[in-house]
């Protein structure tokens, strides 16, 4: 009987996982649709892409102070951050809810974002504070290993936009 329940228990773990992986790649398709605009409205460079390939990846620690306002910009085209640049909890939850989060997971992002803002607030120059919140924010979905293979979750993301 232990054996059957630890079996359950892992494919719910894995489902989870999963669940959360797709959710993440809802959510990465949306902020990339809104991309384009940022980039036109703040004169960015294509070299912003190079950066939100390789995003993911927590050993690349070379993201540069345009690609935070570029997520500072998405975030506020997306309604999730309020007018002062931190996180709006409640249309951060809708958000990750109307992606397909299930009210648990939704919850657990919402904190993960809040508990990196609590970390930054320290820093005065809102690209470079965004920039710090999304790097924790990765890491935090490190942690809990929701993140799917980076080459193909980007890939097919940047396939469909």
């Amino acid at each position: 009987m232990g054996k059957f329940v630890s079996f359950v228990l892992a494919a719910l773990c894995v489902t989870y996982a999963v669940a959360s992986r797709e959710t993440l790649k809802s959510i990465a398709y949306s902020f990339l649709k809104v991309l384009d605009e940022c980039k036109h409205e703040l004169n960015l460079h294509e070299n912003i892409l190079v950066d939100l390939y390789h995003f993911w990846k927590e050993e690349y620690d070379e993201l540069k102070r345009d690609t935070g306002c570029a997520i500072m910009c998405m975030s506020q085209k997306l309604e999730l951050v309020d007018r002062s640049g931190n996180l709006h909890h409640g249309n951060a939850q809708e958000f990750a809810l109307k992606h397909g989060a299930e009210e648990e997971v939704a919850q657990k992002l919402v904190n993960m974002v809040h508990d990196c803002e609590k970390q930054h607030t320290v820093q005065d120059d809102s690209c470079l504070r965004a920039l710090e919140v999304a790097k924790c924010f990765r890491s935090g979905i490190h942690v809990l290993k929701w993140t799917a293979p980076v080459e193909v979750m980007v890939g097919e993301v940047l396939t469909e936009v």
